[in-house]
C-alpha cells in the first residue's frame, strides 16, 4: 500500500498555529495560504486540528473547512471538540471527509461504535495522543489536546480502538511532538503491530530521514507539521504576513534549526528513492 503524506495544521481561531508538545501555540498565519500551498505542492490529504476545541468544548473550524472543501480537492480530516453524532454530521456537512476523534471517544467508548453505525467506518477516525512516563517507560493517553492525563495505557487503549470498527488510528506523541526531534520509533512499532486499521503517525518529523525510517514501520501514513510549516514560510515569507520568527519558542532549545525544509514532492521523491511506496 502507498505511503500517505498529510499536512497537519493544528488551528486556533482562524489561524495556524504551532508549538512544541502541543503547548506553547505560536500564530504563523492563514490556515488556507497554508493549505492552499501544500495542495499546490501535491499533499495527499489535510489533517485540521482545532487546537482549542476543549476550551470551548466545541469545534469552531466550519467555516474554515467550507472555504477548504470549495477550493482544495484532496481527503480532509478535522478533528476537535466533536462530542456528539450532530458536531459531527455538521463537520461533515460543512466539507470534511473524517472526522478525528479522541476526547469524547475516551470518555464514552460506545460513542465510537455509535458513529460508525452513523456514518461509516471510513469516516471515522480514533485520534490517540499518547506521553511516556518517564518513571515506567509506559504509554498514557492524553485528552483536551494533550492536557489531561487519562492514565489509560495507549497499548491497551489502541487494542481496544481496534476492535470497535473504525476505519482508522491518528497517533500523535506529546514527547516528540514539534521538536523536529524523530517520530517516538518505539511507539509506533507497539501500535503497528497491533492494528489492522491503517495508522497515521504525528509528531516528531524534522529531516527527511525521521521520515523514512517511520515510513519503515506498519504505518500508512505520515502527518507533518513544522517540517512542512517552515518550508512554506520560506516560499510564501515574502507575499504572506507571516513572522519567520514564530518558529523560534522561547524556553526550548528547539528552533526552527531544528527542521530541514523540504518540500512535499522532495519528500516523496527521498521515499520513492528508498523504494517506500508513495503517491508520486
Amino acid at each position: 500500500m502507498k505511503k500517505r503524506l498529510i499536512a497537519r495544521l493544528d488551528i486556533k481561531g482562524q489561524n495556524l498555529c504551532k508549538g512544541i508538545h502541543l503547548e506553547g501555540l505560536r500564530y504563523l498565519g492563514h490556515v488556507h495560504e497554508f493549505a492552499s500551498y501544500y495542495y499546490q505542492n501535491n499533499v495527499d490529504e489535510l489533517l485540521y486540528m482545532d487546537a482549542v476545541a476543549s476550551l470551548y468544548a466545541r469545534n469552531s473550524l466550519h467555516e474554515i473547512v467550507q472555504k477548504t472543501a470549495e477550493n482544495i480537492f484532496v481527503p480532509l480530516t478535522v478533528g476537535g471538540g466533536l462530542r456528539s453524532l450532530k458536531d459531527i454530521e455538521s463537520i461533515l456537512h460543512a466539507g470534511a471527509d473524517k472526522v478525528a476523534i479522541n476526547t469524547q471517544a475516551i470518555k464514552d467508548p460506545d460513542f465510537i461504535k455509535q458513529a460508525v453505525e452513523e456514518f461509516g467506518a471510513s469516516t471515522i477516525a480514533i485520534s490517540i495522543v499518547a506521553k511516556k512516563s518517564k518513571k515506567d517507560g509506559n504509554y498514557t493517553c492524553y485528552i483536551n489536546n494533550g492536557r489531561d492525563n487519562t492514565k489509560i495505557d495507549t497499548i491497551e487503549w489502541v487494542k481496544r480502538v481496534n476492535d470497535m470498527g473504525a476505519g482508522e488510528i491518528v497517533l500523535t506523541s506529546v514527547d516528540q511532538e514539534g521538536t523536529g526531534r524523530g517520530f517516538d520509533l518505539e511507539l509506533i512499532e507497539k501500535a503497528g503491530e497491533l492494528v489492522d486499521m491503517p495508522l497515521v503517525v504525528s509528531g516528531g518529523a524534522g529531516t527527511i530521514e525521521h521520515i523514512i525510517d517511520v515510513a519503515k514501520l506498519e504505518i500508512d501514513g505520515v502527518a507533518l507539521a513544522s517540517m512542512l510549516h517552515y518550508e512554506a514560510v520560506e516560499k510564501m515569507g515574502s507575499s504572506q504576513d507571516i513572522d519567520i520568527s514564530s518558529f523560534k519558542i522561547v524556553g526550548d532549545k528547539t528552533t526552527s534549526k531544528a527542521f530541514e525544509p523540504h518540500t512535499i514532492p522532495e519528500i516523496k521523491a527521498a521515499l520513492d528513492k528508498n523504494r517506500i511506496s508513495c503517491r508520486i
